[in-house]
């Protein structure tokens, strides 16, 4: 009998710059990143020298020095940007990885970079129009709305009303339709960073149980946080002497400390290289909260599984930036939805046998 040796792919990522969790490398580029976060936020003048490189550009579209924002801004599209190409290559012959990250790359560069830019170089505020409560809870605090919404200035208005539009009208519908990865997988910003730059770290996802856990406690705990803040920001704007003004506004102030900067920056991203590439979408962001449990409970979006074809090779668990085991589900030739899937799709592209496929019912 003659035996046919069959060799299945590697799903690890691989390029010079794919990491193994534990190794020296990644301990390092970790704490490069995290000291980038904390200089941007808490330190910014230890940047000066970087800021200041930048004001040609920032004087070319907000007519404005740069400012540690403005660095930030550019080096975290510039990575989108680099790093996009770099997935465009990887997944060329794709189509939905070719639309989804050339969107991406748009959606970054022209509403989350220039077009704020060119809200400043008009003298107005940065507005981002990809973002939305609760991932941007300010859009819809007391303060914001009121100055938006009464404004005499119709760009103003019209921001106020995109960003309640969006958060409660296009969010649920889209949603239904499509899943939570006609945002999370094709315009949100820090989906983007993940999907590009953070692409040779998703082989570092938690798989365990353990992991699924404490991923539902800590999602949902912050989506809880974003509603009782809003929710007392708007108590002490309708009743400024209520005893809870101040509470309210110390909420604010801290929730915009863990959670705005510590969790979503600094962690978010500086811990790429130890624990993956979404650690903030899986673990914190109340946006994706949100999207999961509409997803989960009113939504199209599923992940059919073709029967009795998985060959256990691992490939979808282990490119699974969400931590998710589809392995178990292909095994068992079960069609899932779970909250956390993005929907990017890779666990289908690496997949030898075509056993997986995004579906709409």
């Amino acid at each position: 009998m003659n035996l046919v040796q069959i060799t299945l792919p590697d799903a690890t990522p691989r390029s010079w710059w794919t990491l193994h969790r534990g190794s020296v490398g990644a301990y390092a580029l970790a704490v490069v990143l995290t000291g980038f976060y904390v200089c941007v936020f808490w330190f910014p003048d230890v940047l000066q020298p970087l800021t200041q490189f930048l004001d040609p550009l920032s004087h070319a579209l907000r007519r404005a020095p740069s400012d540690h924002w403005f660095l930030y801004g550019t080096l975290y599209t510039g990575a989108i940007l680099i790093m996009g190409v770099r997935m465009l290559h990887r997944y060329r012959h794709e189509r939905y990885h070719v639309y989804r990250t050339s969107a991406l790359m748009a959606v970054q560069l022209l509403f989350a970079y220039l077009l704020p830019a060119t809200f400043e170089r008009m003298g107005h505020q940065a507005f981002y129009l990809t973002y939305f409560w609760p991932l941007k809870p300010e859009y819809l605090f007391p303060g914001s709305i009121d100055t938006l919404l009464l404004s005499p200035d119709r760009l103003y208005v019209f921001v106020g009303w995109w960003s309640i539009v969006c958060a409660f009208i296009a969010t649920p519908v889209l949603t239904y339709y499509f899943g939570k990865r006609w945002y999370c997988s094709w315009v949100c910003g820090c989906g983007a960073l993940a999907e590009t730059a953070g692409d040779p770290f998703r082989h570092l996802s938690n798989k365990s149980a353990g992991a699924w856990k404490l991923e539902r406690w800590m999602i949902y705990s912050v989506l809880v946080c974003i509603i009782a803040v809003t929710g007392l920001l708007w108590w002490a704007n309708a009743v400024p002497s209520s005893p809870l003004a101040h509470v309210a506004y110390q909420a604010n102030r801290w929730y915009g400390f863990f959670i705005g900067a510590v969790f979503s920056g600094v962690i978010g991203v500086g811990f790429y290289p130890l624990l993956g590439s979404r650690i903030w979408c899986r673990f914190g962001c109340p946006m994706a909260a949100v999207l999961g449990i509409l997803q989960k409970y009113a939504s199209r979006f599923r992940i059919t599984v073709q029967k009795d074809q998985c060959i256990s090779c691992g490939n979808c668990s282990t490119n699974c930036e969400m931590g998710i085991d589809v392995q178990q589900y292909a095994e068992r030739g079960e069609t899932f939805t779970r909250a956390s899937c993005v929907g990017c799709g890779v666990c289908s592209s690496v997949c030898p046998r075509g056993v997986l496929r995004l579906d709409q019912r």
